[in-house]
């Protein structure tokens, strides 16, 4: 049969009995409806009626029998004469029958077709109906809700009846009976919760995520619950889809911004004897590769890293290295280099800060176990364990190791802009700022020092003093590393400018700087999707979400850009499939903070 909508006529207000007529006349009246009305779903959610007609001359039922047509308006005559009656008989009836058998439903209320005597019988049902789903008779419920629908749709009736297949655990009845609720109502939050469970169930995880989010806005994110569902649900969508960008991720070096902050973790070591500049090499030998790799190292720009790497991966295949075959593992951060050479401590706290990045503590804390064992002073050791302290939020004991690595090499600036760091987090503010302003007497030609203290100041709400230390980290950086600067002062003072004047303009402006100097810089790429966001700009916000994801290392880097991208995709989806919700979330205030916390800066 087919499921296009019925024609109706503007002159008779009758419902083409034809799309009924192949059904048996001797099946009950609500059976054939019932079979009609599941096999007509476009009547349901398009007209919002079963078997019924609306028009703006009222609402037509479909009756049994086999009359022609003046015997059907005889009939329809003397059912209006009698109204009154049947409605007294009615009443009368109900006096002596406080809870009917709705199983076995009276013929004269099967016919009625008094719009009021309809919309009171449908709620007779649906209280029916509540109680047999309050027994647990989930089928039994599932009828009566399905007779109250047919007299009078109602997103209610809909919503009820999802609930009772979401108890027999009928997913895909439950998405159907919500989206027919949803039909009638697009603003049915406990139907947008119910359909987002059972999207959830049928792990089809972007759909119960866009009504998950939708019943938030709705509500004000009053429910907590529904809040929560739109966590889990970001982590779950970004998960699949993070997994998927791992597997195809290729072998790339990260932005060089990252790569020269990292090797600057380390202590500047001599070349190792023999790859001196003075040392006659072979270009093409493995030896000559590897130091032709150490010297495209030192250009700490793009270009100079990808020519180390390549140089080093050459010396391995050439070998013939000798005694610097563990150094070139350890260049490549390949970690053979241990077996080779066990007194090489480098590369244990190398191995070490991978574990620590891919979340494996135990690994982390014996490799600097290892490298202790092989040399107790080397400072490098203890800044490296100091930094395992600081990311678990373990402070005394980061500043410990920094106040180690320090008594070790009073000379290395990176352990006293840690220890400030630390103090600060510690909570100690005054010791902080005292650390802070010794640096800057004694490392007054580091640029990383104004940088870091004026994140600090930024943090306190110094904006001026803030945005001063940025400017100075900025010009001592264009000086001193003309091709290789690092581009975190000027994404600093973008958020210096964003949080102290709202000045938009200017913070895009200096992000975009960054990404020219640094095109892969994924902090650069972030901070500019937040700044995006944070004007409605989400489509463009959402490029550069997505840009973050595919520059992210890790398996929880990429998770977390993509739960920012699958947010604010998500509003964009909620904001194109219900245009009203855009002014109400405008009006919350939301920007981009659908998602509760998925949307606040990390």
């Amino acid at each position: 049969m087919s499921a296009k909508p019925i024609p109706i006529s503007p002159r008779n207000n009758a419902l083409d009995a034809s799309s009924l007529s192949s059904q048996s006349s001797s099946l009950p009246l609500w059976d054939r409806l019932s079979k009609w009305a599941s096999e007509n779903k476009a009547i349901v959610y398009t007209i919002a009626g079963v078997a019924v007609v609306v028009t703006g001359a009222g609402v037509i039922y479909y009756r049994s029998g086999s009359q022609t047509s003046d015997s059907e308006s005889i009939s329809e005559e003397k059912k209006r004469i009698s109204k009154k009656e049947r409605r007294k008989a009615k009443k009368e009836k109900e006096k002596d029958q406080t809870q009917p058998d709705f199983r076995t439903t009276p013929d004269e209320r099967e016919q009625a077709t008094d719009f009021e005597d309809r919309k009171e019988y449908a709620s007779t049902l649906k209280a029916a109906g509540n109680k047999a789903y309050g027994d647990k008779s989930y089928n039994d419920a599932i009828g009566l809700y399905g007779k109250a629908i047919l007299c009078k749709p109602d997103p209610i009736f809909y919503s009820n009846r999802a609930a009772c297949y979401n108890a027999l655990g009928d997913w895909d009845k439950v998405v159907e009976d919500t989206s027919a609720a949803l039909a009638l109502d697009n603003e049915y939050v406990k139907a947008l919760n119910r359909r987002a469970n059972a999207y959830e169930h049928l792990e089809r995880y972007s759909e119960a995520l866009l009504d998950y989010t939708a019943s938030c806005i709705i509500d004000e994110f009053r429910n907590t619950q529904s809040s929560n569902s739109v966590e889990r649900l970001l982590k779950k969508v970004a998960e699949a889809k993070g997994k998927a960008i791992l597997d195809g991720k290729e072998k790339k070096l990260p932005s060089p911004t990252f790569v020269t902050n990292y090797l600057q973790s380390f202590r500047p070591r001599p070349r190792p004897e023999g790859l001196d500049e003075n040392a006659e090499l072979d270009e093409e030998s493995g030896k000559g590769q590897l130091r032709a790799g150490l010297v495209a190292m030192e250009k700490r720009t793009g270009d100079g890293y990808d020519a180390a790497s390549a140089a080093f991966d050459k010396a391995l295949e050439l070998r013939d290295l000798g005694e610097h075959e563990a150094f070139a593992y350890n260049m490549r951060g390949t970690f053979r280099s241990v077996e080779l050479q066990p007194s090489l401590t480098q590369s244990y706290i190398k191995r070490a800060s991978m574990h620590l990045e891919l979340g494996n503590r135990d690994g982390a804390a014996e490799d600097f176990e290892k490298a202790m064992a092989q040399k107790q002073d080397d400072p490098d050791i203890y800044y490296h364990r100091a930094q395992l302290h600081f990311i678990l939020a373990e402070f005394p004991e980061a500043a410990k190791d920094y106040q180690k690595s320090i008594d070790l090499d009073k000379d290395f600036i990176f352990s006293h802009i840690q220890l400030g760091v630390t103090q600060y987090k510690m909570g100690s503010i005054a010791s902080s700022m005292a650390t802070f302003r010794r640096c800057i007497k004694n490392f007054d030609r580091t640029p990383d020092v104004y940088n870091y203290y004026g994140e600090l100041l930024l943090d306190q709400q110094k904006y001026a003093e803030a945005i001063e230390k940025f400017e100075t980290a900025i010009e001592m950086e264009k000086q001193t590393k003309p091709l290789g600067m690092n581009v975190l002062p000027l994404i600093n003072k973008a958020l210096a400018l964003f949080q102290s004047k709202q000045d938009f303009q200017e913070a895009e402006k200096l992000c975009q700087k960054a990404l020219i100097i640094d095109p892969e810089c994924d902090i650069a790429v972030a901070t500019m999707a937040q700044l995006l966001l944070q004007q409605g700009k989400v489509t463009d916000a959402l490029k550069y979400f997505e840009r973050a994801a595919e520059l992210s290392r890790t398996e929880g880097e990429i998770v977390n850009a993509l739960s920012y991208a699958e947010a604010t995709r998500t509003q964009l989806e909620v904001q194109e499939k219900y245009p009203k919700l855009r002014d109400k979330l405008q009006g919350q205030g939301m920007g981009g903070q659908i998602g509760g916390q998925a949307m606040r800066s990390p």
